[in-house]
């Protein structure tokens, strides 16, 4: 059997690869080996390995790279690690083909490790552009990658200007979608957001509408991470409208923003903030399909949003550059601008868009893993 060599760093590389995982699954005719890494494997950023092992799918390696640090300088050396790590786990594992997703710093490191032990390496949401060192990243992938699923047919255009190959290119979609679409057929929010001990917080009435907020530090800005986030948390505060509040990614600046959300949760005790470390992502996709609106600078408000149709206060430039539905607002990072934006913006579901796809990446992302001829670009 072909054996597929998933390679996994954060909680949202999961949430795009878990379709791919499950239609390769239910082939039977691929030897699946997930390789968890990052943060991937940390406790405070929810240990996605264990939830990928609750799914049903192996995790054949667990590798502890992340340096935990504020600045850059950490995210250099993580990626490095992570490098000799993978190329190490490779040679143990003998896949046949790697697969990384987007455009996360450190999902280089396996590039990288694939590439120079000859293994064919496929990236998946190759070709979009976004800001800072993201799109840096994603674009050194998709030259060092051999199979290409772009989730737009601006991404699948911006891939054939790189030199890539055609028949390389499969114009799939957005994997995400697929967990999404079945959201789009519940009829109230079935998750019992307090009982079940999400997060920390509140015990607040939803039943008239709630937001969600999840933003990130901006890597080219680390050192404002802190002050951005103040000007989020007293917008949603002044708005009084109960809010579900992720807690960030492992970029440079996110312990700036944790402390920020800690000491405003201790010393202030708003009254309509619930903080949430982690949630399943049919579960997260769920809570937001149901939502007034989601806030802040994650790809997810673009993405899996705009297949929802729940309307995004998108903040700052984290974001610049990626393609856009009807669902999204843009402004700056003052809470005056954000609060205004979240009583004019978010008030319910507003039109679907398919840019990002349809719902059914997972099975033609999975039918190409198995059967591809496998060579490498060179």
């Amino acid at each position: 059997m072909r054996r597929v060599c998933i390679v996994v760093t954060a909680r949202t590389s999961y949430t795009k690869f878990k379709p791919v995982l499950s239609a390769l699954k239910r082939r039977g005719d691929t030897d699946v080996q997930v390789i968890c890494a990052a943060s991937a494997v940390l406790e405070k950023f929810g240990r996605v390995d264990l939830a990928i092992e609750n799914d049903g799918f192996r995790v054949v390696e667990r590798i502890h790279s992340l340096i935990d640090s504020e600045l850059p300088l950490g995210m250099a050396k993580s990626t490095s690690m992570l490098l000799n790590d993978c190329a190490a786990a490779f040679a143990r594992i003998q896949p046949d083909i790697v697969v990384v997703m987007a455009d996360r710093f450190e999902i280089l490191a396996p590039a990288i490790a694939a590439s120079y032990q000859n293994i064919p390496l496929a990236h998946i949401q190759g070709g979009e552009t976004t800001g800072n060192i993201d799109q840096k990243v994603r674009h050194a992938v998709t030259k060092l990658s051999d199979f290409h699923f772009p989730a737009t047919e601006r991404a699948a255009t911006l891939l054939r200007q790189f030199a890539v190959r055609p028949e390389n290119i499969f114009l799939t979609g957005c994997p995400s979608i697929d967990i999404a679409l079945p959201v789009t057929r519940k009829k109230k929010l079935e998750l019992d957001m307090f009982g079940q001990h999400f997060g920390v917080g509140p015990v607040m009435d939803i039943s008239r509408g709630y937001l969600i907020v999840m933003q990130h530090p901006v890597t080219n800005q680390y050192s404002a991470a802190r002050d951005q986030v103040q000007e989020t948390l007293y917008a949603v505060a002044a708005t009084g409208i109960p809010t579900f509040w992720f807690w960030p990614n492992a970029d440079a600046g996110h312990e700036s923003i944790s402390k920020a959300l800690r000491v405003f949760r201790e010393n202030r005790h708003p009254e309509n903030i619930y903080f949430i470390k982690n949630l399943p992502p049919e579960d997260f996709l769920e809570l937001a399909y149901f939502s007034r609106g989601i806030i802040g600078n994650s790809s997810v408000a673009i993405r899996e949003c705009s297949f929802l149709g729940v309307p995004a206060v998108n903040i700052g430039s984290r974001q610049n550059g990626r393609e856009r539905g009807p669902n999204v607002t843009d402004v700056n990072v003052d809470r005056n601008e954000i609060s205004q934006a979240i009583l004019t913006n978010l008030n319910g579901r507003v039109g679907q868009s398919t840019l990002y796809g349809t719902g059914d990446a997972g099975e033609k992302i999975a039918e190409v893993l198995a059967n591809i001829q496998l060579e490498m670009a060179g």
